[in-house]
């Protein structure tokens, strides 16, 4: 019995080993992917690919990272929604014009799409903390320009982008109006089992089958269930029910979370969406419930606003 007990100490000790290893070596790698395979990090082609008329804007993080980022704004009048656009952990943000292209047509909104630090042109190396960094400085950006509507910033995330988007939501419910999540995760913590099925009995946040050993060691967990039980902004999550990389599941449960401490939460299903392609093959319905959900809460920020500015002065 005792040399069973103990060639079963010796199993877990060395898939124990072979995991903490194993994260700490690819990690990062794992998590961020700016340059996807074949391709190089600097961009394929830019908005005038498709006609956008666009700006060049560069940022500066709190901790001195120089970014770059694209501001486009094919209407001239000021009146309608901003989103700032969070991409996924893969390839970078001309990547995702040919979406971007036609949320322009169909939500009548400008886009600011920024590149992660590390991804594009953008300077430095990814991470969590400085992931955060950049989107703040994005939000900054936007909410001091004079040319757009400061109270109908609208920050938009999918997967990776998801979890950024949460988080500056939640520490910025002044400047946000409202959040977008699509085919989001609850943790990379959870992913990780996803990933490296063997992991998943010594890492995880919601899903870990056995002791969390192995959550220590990972330096971006981006535990978007946590975060987002703290949003009180009004937020509508899109979950593509096809979706081969993030199970529909973390964004029932991120849903859950939510709307049990907030009352503006909207979940809707899209049957054949998978990760990348929900917004595809979801049709004039995903453009019909994001134009809703700016018709129930973004377009009326500017009578809010005048209505707090008059009882101000």
């Amino acid at each position: 019995m005792g040399s069973y007990m103990s060639m079963f100490l010796y199993v877990v000790g060395g898939v124990t080993v072979a995991g903490v290893a194993l994260l700490v070596a690819f990690q990062d790698k794992l998590v961020y992917v700016p340059v996807l395979p074949g391709l190089t990090r600097s961009y394929a082609i830019t908005p005038a690919r498709f006609g956008l008329p666009y700006e060049d804007v560069w940022l500066t993080s709190s901790d001195g990272i120089r970014l770059h980022s694209w501001y486009i704004k094919p209407f001239s009048d000021d009146t309608g929604p901003t989103l700032l656009f969070f991409q996924e952990n893969a390839g970078n943000i001309a990547h995702r014009l040919e979406m971007v292209s036609m949320m322009l047509q169909r939500l009548h909104c400008n886009i600011f799409m920024l590149s992660y630090r590390g991804y594009g042109d953008s300077d430095g190396f990814p991470s969590q903390q400085g992931i955060i960094r950049d989107a703040q400085a994005a939000l900054d950006h936007l909410v001091s320009r004079t040319d757009i509507n400061a109270s109908k910033i609208v920050v938009f995330g999918r997967s990776l982008g998801g979890a950024v988007g949460a988080t500056l939501a939640q520490n910025n419910p002044d400047k946000v109006a409202a959040l977008i999540l699509e085919n989001t995760f609850t943790s990379i913590l959870d992913m990780a089992g996803i990933l490296l099925p063997f992991l998943k009995y010594f890492i995880g946040k919601t899903s870990c089958k056995g002791i969390r050993i192995l959550n220590f060691v990972v330096r971006s967990p981006w535990n978007t269930i946590d975060v987002i039980g703290k949003v009180k902004q009004p937020v509508l999550f899109l979950s593509g029910l096809r979706d081969e990389m993030v199970p529909p599941s973390h964004m029932e449960l991120l849903y859950a979370k939510a709307a049990t401490h907030n009352q503006q939460c909207t979940f809707v299903e899209f049957p054949s969406g998978m990760h990348m392609d929900t917004w595809l093959v979801g049709g004039d319905r995903y453009w019909r419930t994001i134009l809703e959900f700016f018709q129930k809460h973004v377009q009326n920020n500017d009578n809010e606003s005048s209505a707090a500015a008059g009882e101000a002065s």
